[in-house]
């Protein structure tokens, strides 16, 4: 009985949470639009409020609970407090460094909500390509699970006993090898797909006037993303998929009990190696769907581009990032208390509440997190057409250039302009 009144609440909480992200999201996004600034220096304080509150919760609770103090000795318990503090302060200073750049970080984002509040269709079309890509890997599983159905009955001994055993057949394992490497493949090459429809649509919104509305700029992109260009994105997700087999299996080997100074170095230059092959890709995919450059030709001209103008802004995306983490964070942990106070008064639950609020807490936070993996693109969109714009000696967007103007510049810049083109831009 239990189990059901637990299972009910968890699945309407969920559902309520699914209901009610939506307008979460567009309250997220259009407040970001407007009141960026408030909404960050709002939400700095509670990132580290919130953290701190719980943290002392937990240890108090654990302190007066009989079993949780029994279980877990006050030694361990003062040792996980101050950790959780330490990581609380790293956080702290992490701001504080980073301060100086936290206004003109809050002023990119604002200009970012406001070009993904003009282009809100993308929010239905992502979606879609993920239900696409479930759609594509259907067939998949129940090949491999039919698979599984080719070999025969063979005998085998063991220990002086015959038994029967299931052999299949010699290319089933090959079957599977390429079968599991087709899905990451296509995994990869649907995020590198979304990256392009996201570029290509706010690509057409940066470079059209003021006072014209861009008409068919997702269906353009989308056009462009699985045709001229599916070549393209093909050959970047399977670039990403086996940067990130690789790293896999390095961390994957320093989990072991590898030693040695020769193996600590190999370990470094191939983490650094795949670390500017990611930072350099997520580049060049965004130029690509401006300019319909193949991959290569946009990875030279990317790299020219951003060392001739921005090399060195790159900082103040990571700060954006961050702060847009805090945000979300405490919006979720927000929503979280306010889920466990309702089911601590309307049922029941006891314990369990905590649990059923960590779920709304989890669910929320990964969809909040989607609104930041698009705006996050968006902000390396709107970053290269500046590059661009200020390369060409043009000024496309003039309350852009006000903001992206203040960012430091690399030493080698030299104003030569960039030849490439722009099937988008017409």
């Amino acid at each position: 009985m239990i189990l059901v009144i637990f299972l009910k609440n968890l699945v309407l909480v969920v559902v309520v949470t699914l209901i009610l992200s939506i307008p979460i999201c567009l309250f997220l996004l259009f407040s970001l639009k407007r009141y960026a600034k408030q909404l960050v220096y709002m939400s700095l304080p509670f990132f580290v409020i919130v953290p701190v509150l719980v943290n002392l919760y937990w240890f108090v609770t654990c302190t007066i609970n009989a079993t949780c103090s029994e279980k877990f000795p006050l030694g361990y318990r003062v040792l996980a407090l101050v950790f959780v503090f330490l990581v609380i302060g790293l956080i702290v200073w992490i701001f504080v460094v980073n301060w100086s750049r936290v206004e003109l970080t809050v002023r990119i984002i604002k200009v970012s909500a406001d070009a993904l509040s003009n282009n809100l269709g993308l929010f239905g079309v992502l979606p879609a390509l993920v239900l696409g890509l479930v759609v594509y890997y259907v067939p998949i599983v129940v090949f491999l699970v039919f698979a599984r159905l080719n070999g025969e009955i063979v005998p085998r001994e063991k220990h002086g006993k015959v038994f029967c055993e299931w052999k299949e057949d010699s290319w089933v394992p090959a079957y599977y090898a390429l079968a599991i490497l087709t899905m990451l493949w296509s995994a990869a090459a649907m995020v590198e797909a979304q990256v392009y429809v996201i570029s290509g649509t706010i690509a057409q919104w940066y470079f059209s006037k003021d006072d014209e509305k861009v008409k068919r700029g997702i269906r353009n992109s989308l056009r462009n993303a699985f045709g001229t260009s599916a070549g393209t994105i093909c050959f970047s997700g399977i670039l990403v998929a086996i940067v990130r087999i690789v790293r896999a299996a390095v961390d994957s080997a320093a989990e072991e009990d590898a030693t040695g100074i020769v193996s600590l170095v190999l370990r470094c230059c191939v983490n650094t190696f795949l670390s500017a092959f990611e930072f350099l890709n997520k580049f060049t995919i965004n130029f690509a769907a401006i300019t319909g450059e193949a991959y290569c030709a946009s990875a030279r001209l990317t790299y020219e581009l951003l060392r001739r103008n921005l090399l060195s802004a790159v900082v103040v995306e990571i700060v954006s990032t961050r702060v847009l983490a805090a945000i979300i964070f405490v919006l979720s942990a927000i929503y979280a208390i306010v889920v466990c106070v309702i089911l601590q008064a309307a049922t029941r639950l006891g314990v369990d509440s905590y649990f059923v609020a960590a779920v709304a807490f989890v669910v929320l936070i990964l969809i909040l997190g989607f609104l930041v993996h698009v705006l996050d693109n968006v902000i390396d969109t709107v970053y290269i057409c500046y590059a661009i714009d200020r390369d060409k000696g043009e000024v496309c967007k003039a309350d852009v250039h006000e903001i992206y103007v203040h960012l430091p510049i690399s030493r080698n810049h030299n104003p030569q302009y960039l030849n490439a083109r722009t099937p988008l831009l017409v």
